[in-house]
């Protein structure tokens, strides 16, 4: 769909800053007023990425308007001309955002402004400006971007949507499909959402109100005209509303801006650990009463916790705040003050402790080598009570597991093909004589199992009952 950029009013914006502070009590507004009042500050965002510069000969014979491969030419490379390719033409791309402050400084989305050449703004009274960039997340997919436009500007202010309920009423405004400021209202549908796209930061909000392509980088509105969240995905078969929408909580945005606005960048916590979390199996391994908490598979050399967690160390709780999921560790630690020192609870060898670890700053982490196991060549049948369902055989660094049975406990536990294992319970294994006597000597309902999998240490709980 070819969006057609808004023509510039000559009209002046009529909505002043002051219209939008948030009135003490909000709660009789109507729909049509909390509109009124926010749009002002909702922007619609155009973005222009150049084509490349190289063409495609061909020779090919020109096609009709309408046929069905002009489209595939334009999405890879070029327009089919006559002789060949002429330059495809340049990406286009829309979104919304939000006036955080009267100064210009806009919030939309990273996916929207990412790779632009060129960014426009467009106000509700359709004059555009152009826009820079002062800083922006991938992970979190919030940027920052500013405007000049020589006058204050109408602007909104953040909610808490930590205190935001299932069911609480919500207000979605932004540019869906390129038409313009579009109100849509709905419900909290659910919180705390992993969506698993980009990286383990965000839990997002999920909302019935509608939001369509357009909508990426626009605000969420809880009833009292605050910002609660920003719209980013959909979940849709179509890629129209199905009811389904997800919004990164003003708590993450709010925090990511204003590092963002400080120096263009995002300092986040780090602890330089490989985590997983603690499964039903695993928890009844380790004599836990329920499956909550994080354990640590691998501690880099050169990471903060090196000497203070060890691996095999089940985190419970992280600077005061439990671990509820296994992806809460990320969380914590990121939005955590680097250089600050903080108290975490942990399950070592059977006994609860809390130790003091100072977070570091996260940096790009090397991806690991996989270094395969040499086998020796006959495996041995690992026999005996109790019966994993393996064949095993003597590796360079520990017991390599040559096949598993379909109907099986490792199977069940996830034990793959080419695994190596390092340790059954706290007995390190070398062969698969050791294996079948550390499983003899285990006296639970199962055993935890240390394996290494492409390079990378993990523990696997394998049920024995």
């Amino acid at each position: 769909m070819k969006i057609v950029p808004a023509i510039v009013a000559a009209t002046m914006l009529l909505a002043t800053p002051s219209l939008l502070t948030p009135p003490a009590e909000a709660h009789g507004l109507v729909y049509a007023d909390l509109a009124e009042r926010v749009s002002p500050a909702v922007v619609n965002i155009f973005t222009e990425q150049a084509a490349p510069e190289a063409s495609v000969a061909g020779g090919l014979p020109d096609l009709p308007e309408g046929h069905p491969l002009n489209e595939f030419f334009k999405r890879f490379g070029g327009v089919p001309g006559r002789g060949g390719f002429r330059d495809a033409e340049p990406s286009r791309s829309l979104g919304s955002g939000f006036i955080f402050s009267p100064e210009g400084y806009v919030i939309t989305n990273h996916h929207v402004i990412a790779g632009a050449d060129t960014i426009k703004v467009a106000l509700s009274d359709e004059r555009e400006f152009d826009a820079r960039v002062i800083g922006s997340d991938k992970a979190t997919d919030v940027a920052l971007i500013k405007i000049e436009s020589g006058f204050a500007l109408p602007f909104v202010t953040f909610g808490d949507s930590a205190s935001l309920r299932v069911g609480e009423e919500v207000v979605a405004v932004g540019n869906a499909f390129g038409l313009g400021g579009t109100v849509t209202r709905g419900i909290v549908s659910a919180k705390g959402r992993d969506i698993r796209v980009g990286g383990p930061y965000v839990d997002y909000i999920q909302t019935d109100a509608s939001i369509n392509r357009g909508n990426s980088g626009g605000p969420l509105f809880n009833m009292r005209g605050e910002v609660v969240g920003m719209n980013t995905a959909i979940f849709s078969p179509t890629g129209g509303s199905v009811g389904i929408g997800f919004a990164v909580p003003s708590s993450i945005v709010s925090r990511i801006i204003a590092d963002l606005r400080d120096d263009g960048t995002v300092s986040r916590g780090w602890i330089g650990v490989g985590i997983q979390p603690v499964t039903d199996a695993i928890a009844s391994a380790l004599n836990l009463p329920e499956a909550k908490g994080t354990i640590i598979s691998t501690v880099s050399a050169d990471g903060p916790s090196n000497g203070v967690l060890r691996e095999g160390d089940v985190i419970l709780t992280f600077n005061g705040q439990p671990l509820e999921k296994g992806r809460d560790l990320p969380r914590f630690v990121a939005r955590t003050q680097p250089g600050s020192s903080v108290p975490v609870e942990i399950l070592r060898d059977q006994v609860r402790q809390t130790i003091y670890l100072t977070v570091g700053t996260r940096k790009r982490q090397a991806s690991l080598a996989t270094t395969p196991a040499a086998v020796v060549p006959a495996p041995i049948l690992a026999s005996g009570a109790p019966d994993l369902g393996v064949t095993l055989a003597t590796a360079q660094d520990g017991v390599q597991v040559i096949s598993v049975e379909s109907d099986s406990a490792a199977r069940d536990a996830g034990i793959e093909r080419g695994d190596v294992i390092l340790q059954v319970a706290d007995r390190t294994v070398t062969s698969p004589e050791d294996v079948q006597n550390a499983l003899v000597a285990n006296t639970g309902d199962a055993v935890l199992l240390r394996i290494k999998r492409d390079g990378r240490n993990l523990y696997v709980g394998v049920s024995l009952s």
